[in-house]
Parts: C-alpha cells; structure tokens; sequence
C-alpha cells in the first residue's frame, strides 16, 4: 500500500480577489433579485458556515492527523457575528437568494444557533415568501437541539451518516461516536417536524460501499430521502485518490439489483441530486416507499446549473466548492460600507463568475509543492 502523504499548507483562507472595497466604489449594481453570472446562471442558494469546528474527525473532511489538539481554529473575534450574517443575507436575498443553508464545520457548535435562525426566518424572498431555511449537521447533537431549532424557525434539517454498522461509522468519524446517536437524532427531528429529512452519506469505496444496501433498506419507507455523494477532492487535507471514489451508477446498479429504481425527473432546477424512486409492485414509482438521490460531483458534473454561493464564519465568499480564491467581504461588513454598497460588490462578484470546476478537473494548475490550493470543505461547508 502506498504511502499517505498529507500536504501541511494553509488551505482556510488562500488569495482573496479582488477587493471588495475597490468593487464597492464602482458602478452600483441595484438589487432586482435577478442576478445571473457570466454563463447566465442565478443566484438563488446561499450556504453560511458558523464554525470551522467540528466534534467529527472524518477522514474525508477534517482528518485527525491535521485537525488535532494544536490545530489553530479561528479565533471568535474573527467570526462573523449573527447580526453581521444577517445584514449580509439580506443582500444576497434582494438579489434573488430563496435558500439559505446553514453548514459548518458542525453549526450545532456554534453557541446560540438558535438566535441567528430567529434572524434569518423573520427574512422575506423579492416576492415575499419566506426562506427555506435548513442546516446540515453529523447528527450529534441533534436530539437535544432539535425542538429549539424548529421553533426558532429551521424549516428542515440534512444529516450526514456514513453507515449503520456501528464499526464502520465510528471508523469514519474517528472520534467513536455511536451510530445511534445519530439515528437519535433524527429520529427526534422528524418527530418535531425539521423534514422532510435528508440523510447524506459519502460513499469511500473499500471502506463504506458495504453499507450502501443497509442504509437503503433501513430509510426505504421512512419519509426520509437517502442521498449516495461521491467521495470528492474537496482541499488538500484529505488525501483523495481516485480509486476510492465509487461512481453514482455503480450506486445506483447495486440498489437496483434488490430495491427496483426508476429516475425521477428533478424537483428544482440547479438541484444538485440525481433523483431515484423506489418501484412498488404496480412497477411505477411507489411514493410511499421514496426516492434516493446520488450526488455526482467527481464522474457527472453539474457546474452549468450551479446556483449556490458560500460564506465562510469569518465573512469569505466562494462561489465553488473547489474554489481556489475567496472574497473578502468581511472588509465591507466592518467597514464604512453601507447595505447599498455591499449589495453592490456582491452583485459585482457574482456577475463576473465563471467558475465550473467540475468540468475542468485536472486542469487547475499545482502550487510549488505539487498540490492545487483549495478552500477546505470543513471551512466553507459542504
């Protein structure tokens, strides 16, 4: 077996560019929520970080061996405040924001959750509906958090679980916490009404595939959609290697030759999930027993459709999930920027993307020690 050898560079902030203030001071771009990039796609999902801490190791996100006792987390005064995260939120919604998701790191860290949820519900679309409003989380503290989470306004909750088999999941998360935990939790979302639920489970071939039909069969008929994500090259910290990505269709053969599937036609547009329904006996999709999803980030990529932006904890845009370059709108925040202004950069930011790295793997070109700098998924969210 090769060696693993995992690169020892900073990958939270990387280069930021350009300056937000230079941005600010150009021509005004007036929010209409009809913001589109350079390849005519909207701005309509939002994705905000509270934490780059997390109470998991997993391999494929904060590997212990980097993430340990000495890793130097950002200090609080570096965050960004709740009242900061919502005046900025309320810019991107004027542009045409409809979700807002709510990432980590784990966010069930970030003390006081509660109050920044309150903030974001009370928020209204360019049409004036409300947000949807969700948050992804390993589970952990999901049961004695759940019932204060839906009454300050979380609408539905994602879960990420990578396996039943009590020994794999704790292998995965490295910190040996219990799978039902986990399944605790959400189980004490559904009863509170945080649905409908997804469960997310990323798929590392020789470590995890023997769990794909368990968790199949364990979901199948609960109400909730189980989603299959391919192991991805997200950072630098994780040591991706190719042959541990287990493609969607080889997914999507394995559960077809037990659980008959049929495709199902997508239920939003830039919806990142390819989605597959369970065939009851009639040999027509069965809504009773549900749909699974496959997230195929590494074989099929979805960059043309791609509505989302991120906002990292300390006030950092990114516009991929493999971005190699952030924008520092924290300057404008702390800054003499008014709402105008900063509304302006961002539009100013997100009209000039032209980011579709999924189409484009292999061809970024590596720094000096041989690694592609970018931003780490415990940073910015998946």
């Amino acid at each position: 077996m090769s060696e693993r050898v995992i690169p020892l560079i900073e990958q939270r902030l990387g280069p930021l560019a350009p300056p937000p203030a230079a941005l600010a001071a150009t021509s005004r771009i007036v929010p209409n929520g009809l913001l589109a990039d350079t390849l005519g796609r909207p701005l309509t999902d939002l994705r905000i970080s509270v934490t780059d801490r997390c109470n998991f190791r997993c391999s494929y996100c904060m590997p212990k061996e980097i993430f340990d006792k000495d890793y130097p987390y950002l200090p609080h005064a570096s965050l960004l405040t709740f009242e900061e995260i919502t005046r900025v939120a309320k810019q991107f919604v004027a542009h045409g924001v409809r979700k807002i998701r709510l990432t980590g790191g784990e966010p069930l860290l970030r003390k006081n959750l509660e109050i920044l949820i309150e903030q974001l519900a009370a928020l209204r679309t360019v049409d004036g509906l409300p947000l949807d409003l969700t948050l992804t989380t390993n589970g952990a503290l999901l049961a004695r958090k759940a019932r204060a989470l839906k009454d300050a306004g979380l609408q539905r909750v994602t879960v990420s679980l990578d396996g039943l088999d009590d020994a794999v999941f704790r292998q995965m998360n490295d910190v040996d916490f219990p799978v039902a935990g986990v399944l605790e939790g959400i189980a004490a979302a559904q009863s509170v009404g945080l649905g409908p639920i997804k469960v997310n489970m990323v798929v590392k071939r020789g470590t995890n595939d023997q769990q794909i039909l368990p968790m199949a069969r364990h979901f199948r008929g609960s109400g909730i959609t189980l989603r299959f994500i391919e192991y991805m090259d997200v950072g630098a910290t994780n040591g991706w290697r190719m042959d541990e990505v287990l493609p969607s269709a080889e997914v999507i053969q394995r559960l077809h030759a037990e659980l008959p599937l049929i495709q199902l036609s997508p239920s939003v547009a830039g919806e990142t999930a390819e989605r597959w329904g369970y065939l009851g006996a009639d040999g027509r999709h069965d809504p009773e027993l549900g749909e699974i999803g496959v997230i195929s980030s590494v074989t099929q990529a979805f960059c043309r459709d791609c509505n989302r932006a991120r906002l990292s904890t300390e006030g950092q845009l990114y516009l991929c999930l493999f971005a190699t370059q952030g924008h520092d709108l924290r300057s404008l925040i702390r800054g003499q920027a008014d709402d105008a202004a900063l509304a302006s950069a961002i539009g100013h930011i997100w009209q000039a993307r032209a980011d579709r790295y999924s189409e484009l793997r292999g061809s970024q070109p590596a720094d000096a020690a041989g690694q592609v700098r970018r931003v780490e998924m415990s940073y910015i969210g998946g």
